[in-house]
């Protein structure tokens, strides 16, 4: 009988390289970058029709889990588990975690690990590879993703293959390249035998463990303590964060497969990018005769071989040429597509200014809905408030900060101190400052309502919870 297989979904990083539309609250992998659906569940949905596949394990940061709950909540998929991660710690500790979860469940089944946020078009190549890959899993090896080489890019590690391995379609690695100077990657794509390093992995799960206990042990020791002091949270495996931390950081290449010798490559030609970077979804997106791709309210005069992205208003561009302009809600990117990956650098100089729009868009998702910040001064702040049918969000009390609520749609129980009450369309309640207050839409669509704040201050973290159904505590936002 065929061992199962468990996807392994790595829901972590930030994508600061493709700012301002990837945010640390908000980043790529949540995002429909290409399409109707997320990078997340874009992933999920590529996993249909693979055998013997089962309910996957999502590793995910604390601060995205209710943001990847409702997304497979949206998509029908019910995970195995969603371990929260305390802090990020690389994908080899990621990876550890889920293989001892999944090594627990008893038969040793081989697992898929698979980033949140990579693009492949061709779902078909994409099993045949799975396939190939599970194939020598069973045979002991651990197996990587190579994608053959289009062009010599200089931004992907590059794996060299090996001999022959028995079955159709891998090869033993002959060794794991870092990412190459130009006339390198030249002569790599000439030689024929090189592959673009995916970050995709196939392996048992006991030999995943194995390979680490005898490479990384003490990386080992701290996800096996981080495991064992686990926590149930609702959907959530909370790891035991002072061993998760002291965990040392390493990605899966460098903590084991450049020292294993049980490393094995399946080459994979099936439309396959890390989205990393502002040129490479220029690139997924289909340019058009003109080499634009142009999303959203967009306007273009004599454009060429240019991304402009249009997220909140009309985005309106003449005679531009090989260039990017990414428009949100509260910043405009504009780049040449040849330093896309520069974006990293306007990341870094925002978070040392304390900007928060490398943290949040203007739109914040919360469990119970989300908030969209529409004006902001001095001393008042103004926010439309969605709450989905049957949430709630915490019973609170506020310090600085004072609350008027006027509901546009839907229906709203109000908690206020000692009173309950129910809002309709149109009506309006006042939350004075330092008043227990809670909101709740106990009707079947989204509740809408305007919220204006005033007072001396109104930074999120002016909050005091009393009761929260989602298990959040203290001032902490989120």
């Amino acid at each position: 009988m065929e061992r199962a297989c468990i996807p392994v979904i790595l829901c972590g990083g930030v994508g600061s390289r493709l700012w301002p539309l990837s945010r640390e609250l908000y980043p790529k992998q949540l995002i429909d970058l290409m399409g109707e659906m997320s990078m997340l569940q874009t992933t999920l949905d590529r996993l249909d029709g693979i055998p013997g596949c089962t309910a996957p394990i999502l590793v995910a940061g604390d601060e995205h889990r209710f943001m990847v709950a409702e997304q497979l909540r949206a998509v029908g998929q019910r995970p195995s588990a969603i371990v929260l991660e305390p802090e990020g710690r690389n994908t080899a500790p990621a990876v550890a975690v889920a293989a001892l979860l999944a090594a627990a469940e008893g038969d040793d089944p081989c697992l898929l690990v698979l980033p949140a946020d990579h693009l492949v078009s061709d779902a078909a190549a994409f099993r045949d590879g799975v396939a190939r890959a599970r194939a020598q899993a069973e045979a002991g090896h651990l197996v990587t993703f190579g994608i053959p080489p289009l062009r010599p890019e200089t931004g992907y590690g590059y794996i060299q293959q090996g001999e022959a391995l028995p079955g159709a379609g891998a090869f033993r690695v002959a060794r794991f390249v870092e990412k190459p100077d130009r006339e390198k990657a030249e002569e790599f794509l000439k030689g024929g035998d090189y592959y673009w390093n995916s970050g995709m992995f196939a392996f048992r799960a006991s030999v995943y463990l194995e390979e680490l206990k005898a490479h990384a042990p003490a990386m080992l020791a701290a996800c096996e303590a981080a495991v064992a002091g686990a926590a149930r949270d609702m959907d959530f495996t909370r790891l035991a964060p002072e061993p998760f931390r002291a965990c040392p950081s390493d990605s899966i290449d460098y903590a084991v497969m450049e020292r294993t010798r049980r490393a094995a490559v399946v080459p994979v030609s099936m439309g396959w990018s890390d989205v990393g970077s502002w040129q490479a979804v220029w690139e997924a997106g289909g340019p058009d005769a003109a080499g634009n791709v142009l999303v959203g309210d967009v306007v273009a005069t004599d454009v060429k071989d240019s991304y402009i992205r249009a997220g909140s208003r009309l985005v309106a561009a003449v005679g531009l040429t090989d260039h990017v302009v990414i428009e949100t809600d509260d910043a405009v990117l504009v780049a040449p597509r040849a330093r896309a990956q520069d974006v990293k650098a306007i990341v870094a100089a925002l978070k040392a200014q304390g900007r928060s729009e490398v943290t949040v868009h203007r739109t914040v998702y919360r469990p119970w809905g989300a908030y969209t910040v529409l004006e902001i001064a001095d001393r008042f702040q103004v926010k439309k408030i969605t709450v989905r049918p049957g949430a709630a969000l915490s019973l609170q009390m506020h310090h600085h900060r004072a609350e008027h609520w006027v509901v546009v749609q839907g229906t709203a129980r109000v908690t206020r101190d000692d009173e309950v009450f129910l809002l309709s369309e149109n009506q309006s309640t006042y939350i004075p400052i330092g008043t227990r207050h809670r909101l709740e839409n106990p009707g079947t669509v989204p509740l809408e309502m305007v919220e204006v704040q005033s007072g001396g201050y109104l930074g999120e973290d002016d909050i005091v919870r009393f009761d929260d159904k989602y298990g959040r505590k203290g001032d902490k936002p989120g």
